[in-house]
Formats: C-alpha cells, sequence, structure tokens
C-alpha cells in the first residue's frame, strides 16, 4: 500500500513538473511615432515527455517595419528539480508605420497536440514631432481610425477623423474638411461636430474632427486616399493617413432571388384602393422597404407581370438618415397598376433576400402580396346609395365650376388737421352736378316710357325655339378649350392640363344634359354609332393614365392633344 502512494507520488511530482510558459512583452506601453519597439517573446518547456509540435507563430507584423530580429536558445537540467528545460527566446525591434493605437495580438504554439498562446495587448503609438511639423507648420495631425478594418460587400464600417496638436488653440483652425472619393465605395458623412479636446500622450491633445461611413461594393483589398483639411487659409493644407480597408466576400449559398442587399429589411406591400376598385382605373401599389442597410445601392423588388393587370415604371421615394450603424429609414416604389379583369386580384412583388452581417446568413423575406375586388363602373352605381351619388355630383359640380376670386382692398382715409376750403367747393360742385343729372336722367326715363307704351310687341316664338335660342347663347366654343389646353401642354402645367380636360368634358356632357361618363358613354352609342362610344371610352383610359404616370413625355403627351381636338370636336354641338 505505501509503494502505491509513493509511485503515485511520483507520477504528479513529474506532471507538475512538466510545464510550457509562452510569453510577450515589450519595455514599455506607450510610444511615439519615431520610437524603435522591442518585442522579446519567451518560450520555455520544462520536461523531457513535453515535444514541440509547430514552430512558433508569430503575431502579425504587417503594422510594422522590422527593423532586426534574432534569436536564442538554451536547455539546462534545473539543479533544484532535476527537470530538462528547453528555453528560447526571440527578439524583434520594429518601427509602427502610422500613429494611433496598435495591437500586438498572440503568439501560439502546439506541444503535445496543445495549443499555448499568449494573450493580447494594445500599445499607443503618438505622433512625432517631426511628423507633425512636416505636415503642417502650426503643428496639426490629422488621423484616421477604422472601428472595423475588414468587412463585408455592402457592409459599413465607421471612419473616425482625428487632429492631434500640442496646441489646443490649433483646432479652432482646421476647417474645409474634404472626405475622400472612390469608385469601388459610397462615401456618407455622419457627422462634422467637433467633440471635446481629450489630452493625450507626451502633452499633445487630440480632438474628433468628423466621423463617417465607408459601404464598400466589391471584394477584395481597398485603399482610400487621405482626408484633406485646411488650417487658417486654403493655400495651407493637411492630409490625413491613407486607409486600407479589407472586404469580404458575401458566403456562396445565397438564395436565387438575392441581388445585393446587406443589413437588416423588411419589406410591405400597399395600395390606395379605398373601398372598391374600379375596371380599367388606374390604382397606386407602393412597394415599401424599411430597415438599416445599403438604401444608396439597394435594388428594390419590382411587382410580378400578370395579365391580369398592367403596370408603369415606379416613381421612387427615399426617406433616409445616416448614423453610425448606417443608413436608416425607407425606400417606396409607387406603380400605377390598372386592373384588367373583375372579381378577386392579387398583386404580387418579386421575392426579396438580405444578407444579415450580425448572423452572418442570409434572410428570405419572402413573397409580398396585395389583393383586393375589382367592379365594373356600372355595379359600383348600383351599389351607391342615393345619397352618395347626389354628394358625387355635388362634389363633380364644385370641382369643374370656375368660382369667382373677388380682390378686396382696405382703404383709409388720412386725417387733416385744417380745412382745405379748394376740396369743399370742388365737392360741392360735384354735388350739384350729381343733382342736376339725377333730374335729367328721369326727365329721359319718362320720355322713353311713353314711346315704349306706343313701340309694337316683339314676334310670338314657340317654346322649341325659345330653348334653342338660350342654348346657343350658352354654348361654350370648343375652339376657346384646345388653345387653352395646347397653351397649358407647351408650358407643362400638367396638372390645370388635366383640370381643364374634365371641366370640356363635363361641358361637352351638359350639352346633351348627361350627368355621368356611363350615362355619356351609353348616349353616344345610341345617337353616334358604337365606334363613337368605343372611342370615347379608349379616350378617357388614355387621358387616367397619362393623369396619373409618374413622368410625363413629350411624344404621348402630344398623342393625348391630337386625340381630345380629333374626339370632341366630333362629338361636340
Amino acid at each position: 500500500m505505501k509503494k502505491f502512494f509513493y509511485i503515485l507520488f511520483l507520477i504528479f511530482f513529474a506532471a507538475g513538473q512538466a510545464q510550457v510558459m509562452l510569453e510577450v512583452k515589450t519595455a514599455k506601453k506607450d510610444y511615439t511615432e519615431n520610437d524603435d519597439i522591442t518585442v522579446t517573446i519567451s518560450l520555455e518547456i520544462s520536461g523531457r515527455d513535453l515535444v514541440q509540435e509547430t514552430s512558433l507563430k508569430m503575431f502579425d507584423l504587417s503594422k510594422f517595419d522590422v527593423i532586426t530580429n534574432g534569436s536564442n536558445r538554451n536547455t539546462f537540467i534545473d539543479q533544484k528539480t532535476g527537470v530538462f528545460v528547453d528555453h528560447k527566446f526571440y527578439q524583434f525591434v520594429l518601427r509602427p508605420k502610422k500613429p494611433g493605437r496598435i495591437k500586438i495580438g498572440s503568439a501560439s504554439v502546439v506541444v503535445n497536440e496543445k495549443l499555448y498562446y499568449t494573450e493580447p495587448f494594445d500599445i499607443f503609438v503618438a505622433p512625432s514631432e517631426k511628423k507633425m511639423a512636416d505636415n503642417d507648420a502650426n503643428d496639426v495631425f490629422l488621423n484616421v481610425e477604422l472601428k472595423e478594418a475588414e468587412v463585408y460587400e455592402n457592409q459599413p464600417t465607421v471612419a473616425v477623423l482625428k487632429a492631434f496638436s500640442r496646441n489646443i488653440h490649433n483646432f479652432r483652425k482646421v476647417r474645409n474638411i474634404r472626405l475622400p472619393q472612390h469608385d469601388n465605395a459610397n462615401i456618407l458623412p455622419v457627422s462634422f461636430a467637433k467633440s471635446d479636446i481629450e489630452p493625450s500622450l507626451d502633452n499633445a491633445a487630440s480632438q474628433v474632427l468628423a466621423i463617417y461611413l465607408i459601404y464598400p461594393k466589391e471584394a477584395g483589398r481597398l485603399q482610400l486616399s487621405p482626408v484633406s483639411a485646411n488650417i487658417s487659409s486654403k493655400k495651407n493644407t493637411i492630409v490625413s493617413n491613407k486607409v486600407n480597408l479589407r472586404v469580404k466576400e458575401l458566403p456562396e449559398d445565397a438564395p436565387d432571388h438575392f441581388k445585393n442587399a446587406v443589413g437588416k429589411f423588411k419589406v410591405q406591400l400597399s395600395h390606395n384602393a379605398k373601398g372598391k376598385a374600379e375596371l380599367e382605373k388606374p390604382i397606386l401599389v407602393d412597394v415599401k422597404i424599411s430597415g438599416v442597410g445599403n438604401f444608396e445601392n439597394l435594388e428594390i423588388p419590382e411587382i410580378s407581370k400578370s395579365a391580369d393587370y398592367t403596370f408603369f415604371p415606379p416613381k421612387i421615394t427615399k426617406n433616409t438618415t445616416v448614423n453610425e450603424t448606417g443608413i436608416k429609414g425607407e425606400i417606396i416604389a409607387s406603380y400605377v397598376v390598372i386592373p384588367k379583369k373583375t372579381g378577386k386580384l392579387d398583386i404580387q412583388a418579386e421575392p426579396f433576400s438580405f444578407f444579415d452581417p450580425s448572423k452572418q446568413r442570409y434572410v428570405d423575406a419572402g413573397k409580398q402580396m396585395v389583393s383586393l375586388e375589382v367592379f365594373t363602373h356600372s355595379e359600383i352605381l348600383s351599389s351607391r346609395t342615393p345619397l352618395e351619388r347626389m354628394n358625387e355630383y355635388s362634389n363633380t359640380v364644385l370641382e369643374t365650376v370656375a368660382s369667382p376670386v373677388v380682390n378686396t382692398e382696405v382703404l383709409k382715409v388720412k386725417e387733416h388737421n385744417s380745412i382745405k376750403w379748394s376740396t369743399v367747393l370742388l365737392n360741392t360742385l360735384i354735388f350739384l352736378t350729381v343733382i342736376v343729372l339725377f333730374f335729367l336722367l328721369r326727365y329721359f326715363q319718362k320720355t322713353n316710357k311713353k314711346n315704349k307704351n306706343t313701340s309694337p310687341l316683339p314676334p310670338v316664338t314657340t317654346v322649341q325655339e325659345k330653348e334653342q335660342e338660350i342654348k346657343s347663347n350658352l354654348k361654350a366654343d370648343i375652339n376657346d378649350y384646345f388653345y387653352y389646353l395646347k397653351k397649358l401642354h407647351h408650358e407643362q402645367e400638367y396638372d390645370l392640363f388635366f383640370q381643364t380636360v374634365e371641366e370640356m368634358d363635363q361641358e361637352v356632357r351638359n350639352q346633351y344634359f348627361q350627368n355621368s361618363e356611363q350615362d355619356f358613354k351609353i348616349f353616344l352609342e345610341k345617337h353616334q354609332g358604337p365606334q363613337t362610344a368605343d372611342e370615347y371610352r379608349k379616350l378617357k383610359q388614355q387621358i387616367q393614365i397619362e393623369k396619373f404616370a409618374p413622368l410625363h413625355d413629350e411624344e404621348g403627351m402630344d398623342a393625348l392633344m391630337e386625340a381630345l381636338i380629333k374626339l370632341y370636336s366630333k362629338i361636340s354641338k
């Protein structure tokens, strides 16, 4: 039993003596830009049973220039413990490529299939006096720092522009900050508000001058030009360091309908057809994408094509803001859709998906769809109550009949302290003249009354003849409408153009005592033939399409103007 405990003691003693120690250290944590940084790496393996299986893996040296390096190895047996010790030293003399906060990464090695590594730590490199003097005589130095140096395509990274100076009064002289431009990236300013001045090393102070976003468009290495600014005058210019950004490609398992959306988005489909939609009458359908992401170059899903409806190119509306999280807001594509069938109508948008960088995976938002019921014009009229019809007719009259506008002026009588006798005499003379004219007018009225009593009676006319005479007096000249419409078309006053078209149509329908368009179509088909009625229906549809189109092209409006003149010249009395 004693022998068993003795063997167990030897095993634990040997295991306690076998160990691996790996350490990375620098002489200090704060340096200036021209200082040499000595980094020492110590690797100690105690125990013959421990075998180093990989060579020592260094931390990233890309942020430094390697001035020199060396190594040393000592092997010995510890006299106190009798354990074999293999001690290796690595030393690097480095010079930082740019000032700022620099991370010294982990060094690692594998011993007996076990990974040993060091913890990373930061050092701070302040701009040197010589660098600031070379950059500008006013002792100001600019530096750009990225919060993330590695991002995906269309994923933003935040860039912070800082100024360093030993004289805090120099910060007020920095003006006209100009951000870089690049073909493969969108540069969007977040803020140009200056932060509070912060003290730094060697009595040098720093201040944040600007924050902006960088949206890379393509994968690969991206190098941006320096940020520039003026000191006191336009002749004195300073520049920052160049920014290097590593852009990763998006994962390959993207959905088939994925385009370029990166961020977090939500898709909504809506329409403005309140109540019932009418056949062949336009409605407005909106495709809205909201959230945070690359709105600057986002490809919006379109409405799916269908034989049940037609639509026109959309009008795009953006409402976005830029902050440190990215571009936030919404973008709306407004489509003019014309139903081609009655009954239930389903309008679908193309499927939409996006890549979420926080989860590092694709998210499928699916297909969006809206449904509505479509009715004919006669079905909509039959479903209305008499009160609704009366309200519609009253609204039509109020919209089409022009109301006179009376301009009023406020007259103010000036006060006078003295009496002007010339004015009094003039007013007395005017008063006497008015009295004389009044008596003359009364005399002529009596004379005319006697003459009227002896004049012959007007000829007797029938009711139909009198009605035709009243119609001819009330009839508006259709050519006046044509002249006014041509003028509005030439001046591109399209809102007033379509309002005048409605007034002209109402005027022509009033000539035949027809209140609604549907009744007028029936009247035309009965008295002027089906062809004229069909031409009127097609023209009304063409007017609606041009009226609600996002853009009015000159060729389409010319064709509409020609069709208006041709038809209304034919059907007008």
